[in-house]
């Protein structure tokens, strides 16, 4: 199909698929869409900050519609809600983006080499369609304006490669929904809420939220590579590799092709879970990275840069505040996103006192040990995620005597008192965050093998 039909097909379908779902729920995202719209048109140049306000505070009333007497939206409004908040404030960027390398352009007499950016200011209906687009309509994963754009006008659609790259993706699928069966049916969660479970023994009630998190993962594993897999299939994020994608963003270097080589594809900019450094990198920092990877990439251009701190855990413990408030209103969400600025400070200490003064063989142990915690430290985080209200969150962590609290404590005291000093963790801190700008090429580079 021309770039027309498929943008009036896609939209066509997606919103068909909400209609269907959503009811007269649909009307929120589309007052969503609309005042985004408005607020570009009117000020771009605020567009970034007014749209993350202006979509954040409808997500604020969203969540509390039962208060003005309106009906609870459904799980299907949910989903399409928090997808559409990231679309429109990346949107207001892209379109800041544009008007400030135009700007450029006029100034310095030449064309300004933006990386990924846009053409021309989108149309109210290219924005609807955008929004609307069926593609991850209520899975995900987030992509920005210009991928939607670069799917609409690919030059030779058919000749992509999407059949093997959609079939590895699918190919353990099986094996993590028949896990998350079979575990699921065997630690249920509502269990943990009972009377009974607290007369369990210590071990089988730390032991519990190790089958909750893994019950969690593969159910997500499965969702999210099927997603995955739904893109490529439409042959949405395909760049080529010389583009060097980023999941999320797309392309991080321009690029053009080669009419007389044979182009290589990669579908990274879709990627939304790295299964296997989820499960087995060592740190917490990074187990991160490689969890809802599009919306991680989100969090890392639109909301870190902008945080009102300094510290690198003072801005990551910003970035999960404001991560808990995108998941909902949940108190649950807050004190397992919340716990996580303290367990990067926890391990950053022991890394500058511990593992810097170690061989090599020393620093093997160490990171075996790292990477047991930081598993623990998910799961016991996982429990906040899953159980959602405060008391039975902390009537969990309370039955395990706030371990892992108490174990990221005394990481963090141990750590001072062998460094002596602020000067080594303000060193490590600068350490870390170079560490933050080179990780995705370590990702590139085990890509291969992880897959």
């Amino acid at each position: 199909l021309s770039p027309s039909h498929v943008q009036g097909a896609a939209l066509l379908l997606g919103l068909s698929i909400i209609i269907v779902t959503c009811h007269i729920h649909t009307f929120h995202s589309l007052v969503t869409v609309l005042g985004t719209w408005i607020i570009i048109k009117s000020n771009w140049r605020h567009a970034p900050a007014l749209s993350l306000t202006w979509t954040f505070l409808y997500l604020l009333f969203f969540r509390l519609v039962t208060w003005f007497g309106l009906p609870l939206p459904t799980p299907f409004a949910n989903a399409v809600q928090l997808l559409l908040t990231l679309k429109m404030v990346s949107l207001a960027n892209e379109v800041h983006s544009f008007h400030m390398a135009k700007k450029k352009e006029v100034s310095s007499f030449s064309k300004s080499p933006v990386i990924g950016g846009l053409s021309q200011e989108p149309s109210l209906y290219d924005i609807l369609s955008y929004s609307y687009c069926y593609v991850g309509i209520m899975t995900g994963p987030f992509f920005r304006f210009q991928t939607y754009i670069d799917w609409l006008t690919q030059p030779s659609p058919l000749a992509l490669p999407g059949w093997v790259p959609c079939l590895q993706r699918l190919k353990l699928v099986p094996v993590y929904g028949a896990l998350f069966l079979a575990v699921n049916s065997v630690f249920p969660l509502a269990y943990v809420r009972t009377e009974e479970f607290l007369d369990r023994n210590f071990f089988f009630r730390f032991f519990y939220m190790v089958a909750i998190f893994f019950v969690f993962r593969m159910r997500f594993y499965s969702a999210w590579c099927g997603a995955e897999a739904g893109c490529i299939s439409a042959g949405l994020g395909c760049y080529p590799e010389k583009g060097l994608s980023k999941p999320g963003g797309g392309p991080t270097v321009n690029y053009s092709p080669e009419p007389t080589a044979e182009e290589k594809y990669d579908f990274r900019t879709i990627q939304n879970i790295d299964c296997y450094n989820t499960d087995f990198c060592v740190k917490v920092r990074h187990g991160m990275r490689y969890w809802n990877m599009t919306v991680q990439w989100w969090l890392h251009h639109y909301i870190y840069p902008n945080a009102p701190f300094k510290s690198y855990t003072l801005r990551a413990g910003w970035t999960m505040f404001i991560s808990a408030y995108w998941h909902g209103l949940h108190a649950g969400y807050y004190l397992s996103f919340l716990t996580i600025p303290l367990c990067i400070a926890a391990e950053t200490a022991m890394e500058a006192s511990v593992r810097a003064k170690l061989g090599p063989r020393g620093q093997n142990i160490f990171d075996w040990v790292h990477w047991f915690l930081k598993m623990r430290a998910y799961d016991y985080m996982c429990m906040g995620f899953v159980l959602l209200k405060a008391s039975d969150t902390i009537h969990y962590w309370m039955s395990i005597y706030f371990i892992m609290h108490i174990i990221a404590v005394c990481c963090i005291i141990m750590g001072r008192v062998l460094m002596g000093g602020k000067r080594e963790g303000r060193r490590v801190d600068k350490e870390e965050k170079r560490e933050g700008e080179k990780i995705e090429n370590v990702t590139d580079k085990t890509r291969g093998k992880t897959d």
